[in-house]
């Protein structure tokens, strides 16, 4: 018989993520997302629900979102869940949580977890910014500046 386990979501960072290192040099980033669902009511008025999913990402991919993930950022992440289990050290009860070993992700909206920036959400926040590149000349090295300022109206953008 055939096993899946595969999970996708789309949610907002909880908090900052916490980066720590294996006593072998490996990576491991830990960090929340909070996943909304929108639905109606038996009265028909509009309700929220928010789900909290711990997730963990190792090497590479953890160093990243280490580096460039805040609280609020939004993010895609696709993984596998994994059952933690362990024994309270006080109580002596058993414990388990269940989270989500990230195999893939991507970052989404402008990164800024204001919401009120450009591209924070909404339409065209997933538009990709472009710099114009700067006009390239044929003129020898030696050419005036003049003949330099002339080039730009040729660029057709």
């Amino acid at each position: 018989m055939a096993n899946l386990n595969k999970v996708m979501l789309i949610g907002n960072l909880t908090r900052d993520p916490e980066l720590r290192v294996t006593p072998k040099g490996t990576a491991i980033c830990q960090f929340s997302l909070a996943v909304n669902r929108k639905f109606k009511d038996e009265s028909g008025g509009e309700r929220e629900e928010v789900t909290y999913i711990d997730v963990e990402a190792w090497s590479k991919q953890g160093e990243t979102i280490a580096k460039y993930c805040t609280k609020g950022r939004p993010l895609f992440v696709e993984g596998r869940l994994r059952l933690d289990q362990w024994e309270d050290k006080t109580t002596k009860e058993k414990r388990s949580r269940m989270k989500v070993v990230l195999e893939n992700f991507q970052f989404l909206g402008s990164g800024r977890a204001d919401g009120g920036a450009p591209g924070a959400g909404g339409e065209g926040a997933s538009e990709p910014r472009y710099a114009a590149p700067a006009p390239r000349s044929s003129a020898p090295k030696s050419a005036a500046p003049a003949a330099q300022e002339n080039l730009d109206e040729d660029v057709p953008f």
